[in-house]
């Protein structure tokens, strides 16, 4: 039936004034419009399925040996953490602060919705009327635009959720998907930044602070200025004074929170300058390597990284390598000087990878010198041929018995002695035989095993690793800690050292040594975690690789290399350093790896062209004489570091 209008029987302007029932016709027909509009809205409005990459990506931390915090990786700071693990009453702080009727209310707030939107109609903005779920749907699902149709689209979701999930559900991710400020999403990271602990350990005043955050940290912050300790006192005084309203925290509890609880200063970003960021790739691929966790699941964060990495060691490693580069080298003055590169680790002999030094800064150099597979070990290579010597004995006669071979075993230590197999000499391809060049040139008559170790005399060395077999040297050096694809051909400049090992693993390699023949794989991930849950990592355990017997008679000869031998510069170390020099083919690097007690340290010396990435003779590096081969920065590092660290 269509209403009768203008109005018949009136006459003037009053035929034009509609009556009373036209009057709520109109607003009937409108209200039921609107109400039919926002019920399809709210039909056709689903839950997302998924969340905001910010919502669900977090930080990955890394920690020191010692548990303080070395780096944070990834684009936000954000730790989750799960509802029980934040104490009762710092919950209440939150809900007291934001939305006391958070557990009876249907998810939406229609006073503040009202407000909101009347604000929106006289010109404002639609920000405030949020219930803690529409503002975990803000954090999760949606943007942080103030417009109608988010505010609609929020309110929507917000019911929905509220019948789906639990309001512990709710309140576990709205406080970890809050913004605190100082950089940090989440409740966790908020109670690392402002009070260095983790959330389980908050009180309830510190919990009334947090919560006065949510309102804006940029105005609650204290550290920001005195107006802003001023708001955040009075809001944390507020916070408490609610909880005792709303009967989560009783009059006697409140009296004993009197004074503000300050927060500490805000930290200095843990970046990965310097040496961190080597650390940082170590332990990365550590985790990749030993636990079950994927790269892209590792990516989305939230893990913790306990690293096994002691700052006081890596400092001082550090320390150590720039005196002698700073005192030493000159590349302004010296074109031998130039390029010169350095890595170093420290492994202890149950395995922990404790220091690394990767190269002057990980911002200027990403590749790590310390896990390089590109620097000859020289003679740091001898004491693998000579545990395999003591342990499996020589052959010299094809398909003959093998005989065992002692510490005082002569060999014929002369300068160019030739090479000898079982049918006879060694000839090379170009039809020479192969002779062994001692170092300087010198002629050492008959010499024994041990001696030749001590005094690194070329021509026993090379004469023992034919009687024993290269692959028999081979064997023990990947036993002992070596990898097999580092290892140099196996032809008799072998056992030289040609083999290309990192500093990592030739510092376990060595820890073999200095633990009697029991070796641990290197690790540098002592425990890890994801939002405070435990996650599985691969630890290794101690294995038998040499008798004691064999592993004890390597450590004499090491002890004597600083006692009387090449590395008697190591002694102001320690009486009881152990260790061995090497130089490289072609005077090409230089090494020392030695350790006192249970650590123990390699140190590589190289010059890599950088456009080739050739290695580059080391002759006049540091102002030698051209007559002098390999180097003594290796030594005189180890010296520094271990007398440091001790």
């Amino acid at each position: 039936m269509r209403p009768a209008y203008p109005r018949p029987g009136r006459t003037g302007f009053r035929r034009w004034v509609p009556s009373w029932r036209q009057v709520l016709g109109l607003l009937g027909a409108g209200f039921g419009t609107i109400v039919a509009a926002v019920g399809i809205l709210y039909v056709l409005t689903d839950i997302p399925t998924d969340l905001n990459a910010s919502a669900t990506q977090q930080d990955n931390v890394y920690y020191w040996a010692d548990g303080t915090e070395m780096a944070r990786t990834g684009e936000v700071n954000r730790q989750d953490t799960s509802l029980d693990k934040v104490p009762e009453k710092v919950r209440w702080a939150a809900v007291a602060a934001e939305n006391e009727t958070f557990y009876t209310d249907s998810g939406i707030s229609p006073r503040g919705i009202t407000r909101a939107i009347t604000k929106m109609i006289g010109g404002g903005d639609t920000q405030g009327g949020s219930t803690i779920t529409q503002q975990y749907v803000k954090n999760a699902y949606l943007n942080q635009q103030q417009t109608l149709t988010r505010k609609l689209t929020e309110m929507f979701i917000a019911i929905k959720l509220d019948n789906k999930m639990s309001k512990s559900d709710i309140l576990e991710g709205y406080l970890n998907t809050s913004w605190y400020g100082r950089g940090s999403y989440g409740i966790q990271r908020a109670a690392h930044a402002y009070y260095g602990k983790d959330v389980s350990q908050l009180d309830p005043s510190e919990g009334a602070f947090l919560a006065s955050l949510l309102k804006g940290a940029g105005m609650y912050d204290p550290a920001l200025g005195p107006k802003n300790h001023e708001r955040a006192v009075e809001r944390w005084k507020w916070i408490l004074d609610r909880m005792v309203v709303i009967g989560k925290l009783t009059p006697q509890e409140r009296a004993k929170y009197t004074t503000f609880p300050e927060p500490k200063a805000p930290p200095k970003p843990a970046g990965l300058t310097g040496q961190v960021g080597y650390l940082v790739d170590t332990a990365r691929a550590y985790v990749s390597a030993h636990t079950d966790v994927s790269d892209a699941d590792f990516d989305l964060g939230g893990f913790q990284i306990h690293t096994t990495f002691e700052k006081p060691k890596v400092d001082a490693l550090d320390k150590a390598i720039v005196d002698v580069r700073e005192q030493r080298l000159d590349p302004e003055k010296r074109d031998a000087d130039k390029n010169v590169r350095i890595g170093a680790a420290s492994v202890t002999t149950d395995g922990r990878i404790v220091a690394l030094y990767g190269g002057p800064d990980y911002l200027k150099q990403g590749f790590n010198d310390a896990n390089s597979g590109v620097v000859p070990a020289g003679g740091t290579f001898a004491p693998f041929v000579y545990a395999a010597g003591l342990r499996d004995g020589i052959q010299r006669e094809r398909n003959g018995a093998r005989t065992p071979v002692t510490p005082a075993t002569l060999y014929n230590g002369d300068n160019k002695a030739a090479v000898r197999t079982p049918e006879g000499p060694y000839w090379d391809r170009a039809g020479k035989i192969v002779k062994t060049v001692n170092d300087g040139g010198k002629s050492w008559g008959n010499i024994s095993l041990k001696e030749a170790v001590v005094q690194n005399v070329n021509s026993p060395v090379v004469q023992l690793g034919m009687d024993v077999g290269l692959d028999r040297v081979s064997r023990t050096a990947v036993q002992a800690g070596l990898l097999e694809e580092s290892l140099g051909p196996q032809v008799p400049a072998f056992s030289l050292g040609t083999t290309r090992p990192s500093a990592i693993r030739l510092a376990g390699a060595y820890a073999t040594f200095a633990a009697q023949g029991l070796h641990s794989e290197p690790y540098s991930v002592d425990r890890l975690s994801r939002n405070g849950d435990a996650v599985a990592v691969e630890k290794p355990t101690a294995e038998r690789v040499l008798p004691a017997s064999v592993a004890g008679a390597v450590d004499d000869a090491l002890h004597d290399v600083v006692k009387r031998g090449t590395g008697s510069t190591a002694k102001t170390a320690g009486s009881d350093a152990a260790g061995k020099t090497g130089t490289g083919p072609d005077n090409k690097s230089a090494w020392f790896a030695g350790y006192r007690g249970k650590l123990v340290t390699a140190i590589s010396l190289s010059r890599i062209d950088p456009k080739s990435q050739e290695l580059l003779p080391l002759t006049g590096t540091g102002g030698t004489a051209p007559s002098v081969t390999g180097s003594t920065f290796p030594i005189d590092i180890w010296t520094k570091y271990v007398t440091a660290a001790k």
